[in-house]
């Protein structure tokens, strides 16, 4: 595969950065379009470019702090939750945007992320807590407890309190859950899956998802049952025994990219 063939493959993923990192579809593509003619005018970087994203988005984020381009933007066209995110994002301060975004929308490693911004990998995990401490003040909601288990459930209860939301309800069941949502409509869901009187927590999350949209963050000893390929998969998943670090980084990074509530 020749390296034009490489980067045309990262294009997607280096536009969809590039406009949340920048808060502009505009502004993001003038950036990638930047560093695609900087690219074919250095032919060292031409082919670093071809040894994978790293260099790609390293590249990227040499021209993006070095300046700042002059772009006439378009009016928004986003959906709800694409412009709640938009504004998240902004209220975040730029480094700690790019470190958040490098380690969870686009999934990188923190030692790749640390490569990319050119600093150490302390330092990314630092502005990455920075951030999403920055989303949490601002992200606050109720939160849907799915548990059988009363130690767990209580330790999940204290997590998500420290963190500045609100308990909407807590259930064992699939017909305590049910009863639960009839009382308050929750902004967050943490589901088990296997659950006190051998109802099943997916049977109550496709209840919930069935009347209305809202983030569902499966804690499981059992990830296989969710990993089949024979239904949708879920976006947020944390095994048991759970850290709670994974808990916070997932409550905030489902809070960040789905809620559709105004700040």
């Amino acid at each position: 595969m020749s390296v034009s063939q490489q980067v045309a493959a990262h294009l997607p993923f280096l536009r969809r950065y590039a406009r949340a990192l920048t808060g502009s579809q505009q502004s993001g593509d003038a950036f990638v379009r930047a560093t695609l003619e900087a690219a074919v005018a250095d032919e060292g970087l031409r082919e670093n470019l071809g040894e994978g994203r790293v260099p790609l988005y390293k590249a990227f984020n040499a021209l993006w702090s070095s300046g700042f381009l002059e772009v006439e933007d378009e009016p928004a066209q986003a959906g709800q939750h694409e412009a709640a995110a938009a504004d998240r994002l902004n209220s975040v301060t730029p480094l700690n945007r790019q470190a958040l975004l490098l380690t969870t929308l686009e999934d990188f490693s923190v030692e790749e992320a640390a490569e990319i911004m050119g600093i150490s990998t302390d330092e990314v995990e630092g502005l990455v807590r920075e951030a999403v401490s920055e989303i949490d003040r601002e992200s606050a909601t109720n939160v849907l407890i799915i548990e059988d288990e009363p130690l767990i459930a209580m330790q999940l209860e204290d997590l998500v309190r420290s963190l500045g939301h609100q308990i909407a309800g807590t259930a064992a069941t699939r017909t305590q859950a049910q009863e639960a949502v009839e009382k308050e409509k929750p902004g967050l869901v943490l589901a088990d899956i296997q659950l006190a009187d051998g109802s099943s927590g997916l049977d109550a999350v496709d209840d919930i998802l069935s009347q209305f949209e809202v983030p569902v963050i499966f804690i499981t000893a059992y990830p296989e049952r969710l990993l089949t390929g024979d239904r949708p998969e879920p976006t947020y998943l944390v095994t048991k025994p759970f850290q709670e670090s994974s808990v916070r980084a997932a409550i905030s990074q489902a809070l960040f990219f789905n809620s559709s509530r105004p700040l």
